[in-house]
């Protein structure tokens, strides 16, 4: 049953008469009617009373009547939603970030995507350095949003993926304001107790071979605890457990509102590059060319995008 063919016995139950009714549907009286006459060929019944002034439903086709608004309403909502998918199908992508940037930073691009082109629709998927580039190499995400140390290149050849710097962040220390004494005390007989990060995440190997040796022309760093994820490592340090080192833009709110404490003023910071990654000459998402160039051109993440945070009682 053709949705028209639903609409057309409507508007003849509905106005009572075939003039009104093709009116309705914008057709001549004679050729709505031979309309009618076809539909009730191809079902092999009579489904109106002409004999009757106004028209009406033969008892069998009024007993149906319900049904029959009900087909209509499902196969106008079924063309909408098929109609949305296609829409979706050609403006869908899928954006890998690196954990650290999903909670703070990814979020704000999405947003500016989103407010760019509200069809667009993006599958964030969150991973590590490694399967961000894995995703992007298997074509299972169009782009991959991953810090780089400046100066660094990334781990994938620079002949295979084009790499633009869409912001910076930076990797600071803080501990909870509860802790700062505590955290004094134990720099007072030599010691620095910190969050670790694994040596084979991106953030570890920072940690490990950037900023740690300057930690100990001064001090010893000792480990209290390891995580991979940053908001983890961020909630130890927010707690007391030890000082962590997370970006400045997971932790930027916390500071500002006194409930961290920013040890940049004392101990090393890192500065981190927000970069932008796609294979060359991939085509992907027929939207992924129109989000790469928001990309560039927007101003979600330019510059630093944390202000400094409060300073800490020296160390």
């Amino acid at each position: 049953m053709r949705l028209e063919w639903l609409e057309d016995l409507l508007a003849v139950a509905e106005t009572g008469s075939f003039q009104e009714a093709a009116d309705r549907r914008r057709l001549t009286q004679s050729a709505f009617s031979r309309r009618i006459q076809h539909i009730e060929d191809q079902i092999g019944v009579e489904l109106f009373d002409r004999a009757r002034k106004p028209v009406q439903l033969r008892p069998t086709t009024a007993e149906q009547r319900g049904q029959i608004a009900r087909l209509a309403d499902d196969l106008r909502q079924l063309v909408v939603d098929l109609q949305r998918g296609a829409r979706l199908a050609s403006n869908r992508m899928t954006i890998a970030s690196q954990h650290a940037l999903t909670t703070a930073l990814t979020p704000l691009l999405l947003k500016d995507i989103l407010a760019r082109d509200d069809d667009t629709h993006v599958r964030l998927r969150s991973a590590n350095l490694d399967e961000c580039f894995s995703l992007l190499l298997s074509r299972q995400a169009d782009i991959a949003v991953v810090y780089r140390l400046p100066g660094a290149e990334h781990p994938i050849s620079a002949a295979f993926v084009e790499t633009e710097v869409i912001g910076t962040d930076r990797l600071i220390p803080v501990i909870g304001a509860a802790a700062i004494d505590g955290l004094n005390a134990r720099f007072a007989k030599g010691e620095l107790p910190y969050i670790a990060y694994p040596q084979d995440v991106f953030l570890g190997h920072v940690l490990e071979h950037g900023l740690l040796p300057r930690v100990r022309s001064f001090t010893r760093p000792v480990p209290k605890a390891e995580t991979a994820l940053t908001l983890a490592a961020l909630e130890l340090a927010a707690v007391g457990v030890a000082l962590a080192w997370v970006p400045q833009s997971l932790a930027q709110t916390r500071v500002a509102a006194g409930l961290l404490v920013d040890l940049s003023d004392a101990l090393p910071q890192q500065l981190l590059e927000v970069t932008a990654v796609r294979l060359f000459g991939n085509t992907g998402a027929p939207m992924a060319g129109l989000v790469w160039s928001a990309l560039l051109a927007g101003d979600w993440a330019a510059g630093d995008t944390a202000k400094p945070g409060k300073a800490a009682p020296a160390l």
